[in-house]
């Protein structure tokens, strides 16, 4: 028998690529590939890649000039480029950085196996497409490993919406949900394997509305029958928009108990004006109302979401609309970002906010987020919470993992409880973890 070929993933951005690149990695497992841990063991590197940051594309094109020397070191090492990155540069990939044997788009990396072969025999492959064919269907079947408890499910890709910022729409492609028969045997066979929590994807998973059985489901009947599945403790999802919040969804949140109370809910900005620029079909009092809706069904819920300081035209005005939602709304959690154009966006032909004003405008912003978070993570002291233990924490005898709110929490407990969720009463507030006991029995 021949050794394995090894194979050395690095995955960029969102938790989306970091399932796809799960699902890479099978692909190629049908050609003999091993992953592994490090660029300098591996036979092939696979960047699966993001396009939401700012100059994403260069910084690809700078982590490929960084091989170079693995490639003088090993003439036969195979590179390639992924995800969405992939999907806007194509060909130009491939002019910049010759050593690049491969480049795959994120609706087509199901052909992987016939691209490795291609490349193995001296060829370069391509391949950009946004094909008619489910890729989820002509995927390898995978080995069935025993895995962690918590595992990502992509239920829905691309996005239609077009906000002028995003190149999402344009990398992933239109919206496309997938059948729920499919869904519900992936989730039961990740169940099977040891998974006892899975986090729903999607560009706009709440737009999901997939072929059931009887008909269309959204998102609501697809969590509500995920439900029902023995050994599934804990359903999420992400990354959602306002606009697709439809009431049974909402409704879920209170009466679905696996369904936990955590939702991240971008708004991006609390100025109807900077609202409309963006294309996103909402305002401020929209979303505050929604806001309002979730948590009279789910009164405990943390809530997490997205903001763009420094939008073309926006002024100082503009962002104290933004600080007032934020404080009017409370976040537990939240991501927030210096606006950065992406070629081809409608937003990308108007003119900047000067940089330092964007700049200072980022700072007050995380300030009082920060200060929100802080917040939201003091008031768990003393609360008893339901810890799903992950992984082995930092010190003997420790194990960390996640609450019902998404908290990072760690304690001392032993090493069957790993797997398990077990309940915390939480006794102090680290700047991003809390410390928690186990209660007996």
């Amino acid at each position: 028998m021949s050794a394995p070929k090894k194979l050395f993933v690095k995955t960029y951005g969102c938790q989306m690529n970091v399932y796809d690149s799960e699902r890479m990695a099978e692909a190629l497992g049908s050609e003999g590939y091993v992953q592994v841990g490090t660029a300098e063991e591996a036979d092939m590197i696979l960047l699966n890649t993001c396009h939401i940051r700012e100059k994403a594309a260069e910084k690809v094109y700078s982590e490929l000039g960084r091989m170079k020397p693995l490639r003088e070191a090993n003439p036969d090492l195979k590179i390639g480029v992924a995800g969405c990155v992939a999907q806007a540069e194509g060909e130009e990939i491939m002019r910049r950085q010759p050593m690049v044997d491969l480049v795959v788009g994120p609706q087509t990396y199901h052909r992987l196996p016939a691209m490795a072969r291609a490349v193995e025999a001296g060829e370069k492959a391509l391949d950009t497409d946004f094909p008619e064919e489910d890729k989820f269907l002509h995927l390898p079947k995978a080995r069935k490993p025993k895995r962690g408890p918590t595992a990502f499910l992509t239920v829905q890709e691309g996005c239609d919406k077009f906000c002028a910022f995003c190149v999402v729409p344009y990398t992933r492609g239109a919206e496309v949900s997938r059948p729920a028969d499919r869904l519900l045997r992936e989730a039961g066979e990740l169940v099977e394997r040891g998974v006892r929590e899975i986090t729903l994807l999607g560009q706009n998973v709440n737009a999901y509305h997939g072929a059931g059985p009887d008909g269309e489901w959204g998102l609501a009947r697809l969590i509500r029958e995920l439900a029902t599945i023995d050994g599934l403790d804990r359903i999420r999802f992400t990354t959602s928009h306002p606009n697709d919040m439809e009431d049974d969804l909402i409704a879920a949140h209170g009466d679905c108990h696996k369904l936990m109370p955590y939702l991240h809910l971008p708004v991006q900005s609390g100025s109807d004006r900077i609202l409309k620029a963006m294309n996103r079909k909402h305002t401020a009092a929209d979303y505050v109302a929604l806001i309002e809706r979730i948590r009279a069904a789910r009164p405990d819920l943390l809530l997490s979401g997205d903001f763009i300081v420094g939008f073309p035209g926006e002024t100082e005005e503009d962002f104290e609309a933004t600080m007032d939602l934020v404080r009017t709304v409370g976040y537990g959690q939240a991501y927030s970002f210096k606006y950065s154009a992406r070629p081809g966006t409608p937003a990308a032909e108007k003119p900047p906010v000067d940089a330092s004003v964007a700049d200072d405008r980022l700072q007050r912003l995380q300030a009082l987020l920060t200060e929100q978070q802080r917040a939201a993570q003091d008031s768990m002291v003393g609360r008893e919470v339901s810890v799903l233990f992950e992984k082995a924490g930092r010190l003997e005898g420790q194990l960390v993992g996640k609450s019902e709110y998404l908290h990072a929490v760690h304690a001392q407990a032993p090493e069957h409880l790993m797997g398990q969720i077990a309940r915390v009463k939480i006794v102090e507030s680290g700047p991003n973890s809390l410390k928690g006991e186990l209660i007996a029995g």
